[in-house]
């Protein structure tokens, strides 16, 4: 499995013209936007006005509850405590996830409220052992490979990758008979990786997490999955960290 932050949450150009002068170094743009949301369902201000107006306030002066960071901080602690995370689904991030199973996906596309997903497909991309591709990947299950021996005298790991040598010969030999892709496919195993980009707003990452993080109950797979993406969140936005949980 590999994870790659491919975009997140960004100003633009006219809207850092029009802010508050103050050192804006140590503050990310998803601060600034989530403070813009969150202020705007209180404040008579128009949202391009609030961080101009109020930005010294909560990026300028130290959190009054207490808990660290600035007032800013403390108004988002504030809303996500209060459950008014509904301002928090203008932050986004896109990443590249690639070589996971398609029992993972599976999983994953179960969480559709604030997801978006591309997939590549298996009908489109050829994973005979000629094509471009080399045949299909796969994932093994730390529970396969931990089998030392099994019937035979072989190891899990043997096995199971004798079953994926198994299957993709079947479709080299119907891709080869003339049956097109897209029908091919359905003899590939759950097992079978595959990539995919993925955008999600922070809400529905932080609700994602909650369900799927470590330790929780999830396969170790999306387990796995949702570790990745909360540490490429927390490299780019380190304020998010105390959220995930």
């Amino acid at each position: 499995m590999n994870i790659k932050l491919l975009g997140h949450t960004q100003l633009s150009e006219g809207f850092l013209d029009s802010i508050y002068t103050e050192d804006l170094s140590d503050i990310s743009a998803s601060q600034i936007v989530a403070l813009t949301a969150v202020r705007t369902c209180y404040s008579p201000l128009k949202p391009s006005e609030i961080v101009s107006t109020e930005g010294a306030k909560y990026f300028g002066q130290s959190a009054s509850d207490g808990e660290g960071g600035s007032e800013a901080d403390r108004l988002i602690r504030h809303i996500i405590a209060s459950k008014h995370t509904s301002t928090l689904e203008h932050i986004t991030y896109t990443f590249a996830i690639e070589g996971v199973s398609r029992s993972l996906l599976a999983q994953l596309t179960r969480h559709r409220v604030g997801f978006s997903y591309s997939v590549q497909s298996q009908r489109y991309v050829r994973f005979g052992s000629g094509d471009k591709s080399g045949g299909f990947g796969y994932v093994t299950p730390p529970s396969v490979s931990e089998k030392a021996t099994m019937c035979g005298g072989r190891t899990g790991d043997e096995v199971f990758s004798g079953m994926m040598q198994t299957i993709q010969a079947y479709y080299n030999h119907l891709r080869g008979m003339g049956v097109p892709a897209e029908d091919a496919r359905m003899v590939l195993p759950n097992a079978a990786t595959c990539n995919l980009v993925l955008t999600v707003n922070l809400r529905a990452l932080l609700d994602f997490y909650a369900k799927r993080r470590p330790g929780n109950g999830a396969q170790w797979e999306i387990a796995d999955l949702a570790e990745k993406l909360r540490e490429e969140v927390v490299k780019v936005d380190p304020w998010t960290a105390k959220f995930f949980k």
